[in-house]
């Protein structure tokens, strides 16, 4: 139990200053209130306090790779607070499905004293995929989507995100099967055109993944995946502000079509972020990352590796909008998909799970349940 003190906090409708949260049992008790209790303080003047970030796509990280290894989850997990990431889902790309059950494993066995992000539960990104959009994915584990293949797949199995194809044979049912599971389903990795696309909306996809990525063009004539996602209000986009996978006039032209409302920033970074240039695996490719971005030997996008903190400030100088303004999409929508209103708000009763910014918007601490688990 402590109390914040002297913070400029961000709320989901205004940023207060000179505040003092008050901080209870893990959760947020009192924001301002008229009698402080005799808790100890931290300092945080001249410092922003903001809900933690939630990753909704990453694949690894610091030398790691979570379909290679799922048993790094936890390390890794150990050492995002670093860059303001509270939560997270540990992506698996496509690989057998012995490597999902792997993974879910994983995520039954916390170790034990751990701090660090916690990995909500897995997005799966394959293998119900479109060969013709791989990407970086193994086009030789990929399949059509069938009930069998997702039977345990939930959120009480740790399972919460699927990415697929909506245009596979197949696809519509187990998207159903899925959404009424509480598994949020994603359309990408697709050639469904704008038709197909909508016939999954309709069967209960709720969100894009990466948009823009491994995905047709978007034609005036034949608007594609790309228009239905842009149209739809039932769902949630997708992106990667990472200066590579889209141009920032596009980030832009996204962020004043859909607004905060509806725009989910990731990073989709895999095991070279946090470390230097070289070699590193994705799934079961080797790829070369730079100072800038990591790619197969034929030069397709292999993932990034961007941080959350970056990827916040890209997509701001990418729009011209403000940080609060921007931090939703890395926050309380993220969360709000995931079921999970708890957590993304700086709001009494909610989880707390946040970060102390300066006010060049750099982390020099992060939360998690009350507890520092990062200090710069």
């Amino acid at each position: 139990m402590h109390i914040i003190s002297n913070v400029s906090v961000i709320t989901p409708n205004t940023t207060l200053h000179h505040s003092n949260v008050v901080i209870e049992n893990g959760r947020f008790a009192a924001i301002n209130p008229a009698t402080l209790p005799a808790y100890p303080q931290i300092d945080g003047t001249g410092l922003i306090m903001a809900p933690g970030f939630i990753d909704l796509q990453l694949n690894g990280g610091f030398g790691d790779d979570f379909t290679e290894s799922p048993d790094t989850i936890w390390e890794v997990a150990r050492q995002l607070p670093q860059y303001g990431v509270t939560s997270f889902l540990p992506t698996i790309i496509t690989s057998p499905l012995e490597t999902v059950i792997k993974a879910q494993n994983v995520l039954k066995n916390q170790p034990k004293d751990w701090q660090g992000a916690t990995p909500l539960g897995l997005h799966l990104e394959g293998p119900f995929l479109n060969p013709q959009k791989k990407g970086a994915h193994n086009a030789g584990y990929m399949q059509h989507p069938h009930e069998t293949a997702v039977s345990n797949w939930s959120p009480e199995n740790n399972v919460l995100l699927v990415t697929l194809a909506p245009e596979l044979k197949g696809a519509l049912p187990v998207i159903r099967t899925l959404a009424d599971r509480g598994v949020l389903v994603s359309a990408g990795h697709s050639m469904a055109t704008y038709e197909q696309a909508k016939a999954g909306f309709d069967a209960g996809v709720r969100y894009g993944t990466h948009l823009f990525n491994a995905m047709p063009s978007l034609h005036h004539r034949q608007p594609g995946l790309i228009g239905a996602l842009l149209e739809d209000e039932r769902v949630t986009i997708g992106i990667i502000p990472d200066g590579v996978h889209v141009h920032s006039s596009l980030l832009n032209m996204v962020w004043h079509t859909v607004g905060n409302g509806r725009l989910s920033i990731v990073t989709d970074s895999m095991a070279a972020m946090g470390m230097p240039p070289g070699k590193y695996a994705l799934g079961n490719h080797q790829v070369t990352v730079d100072y800038h971005k990591s790619t197969l030997p034929n030069g397709t996008l292999a993932g990034s590796i961007v941080t959350m903190d970056d990827a916040i400030l890209k997509m701001m100088d990418a729009t011209g909008a403000s940080y609060e303004e921007i931090l939703p999409t890395a926050t309380s929508t993220p969360a709000k998909l995931l079921n999970r209103p708890q957590l993304g708000r700086i709001e009494t009763g909610c989880q707390a799970d946040f970060v102390l910014l300066t006010q060049a918007f750099k982390i020099q601490a992060t939360f998690i349940n009350g507890q520092r688990v990062f200090q710069k």
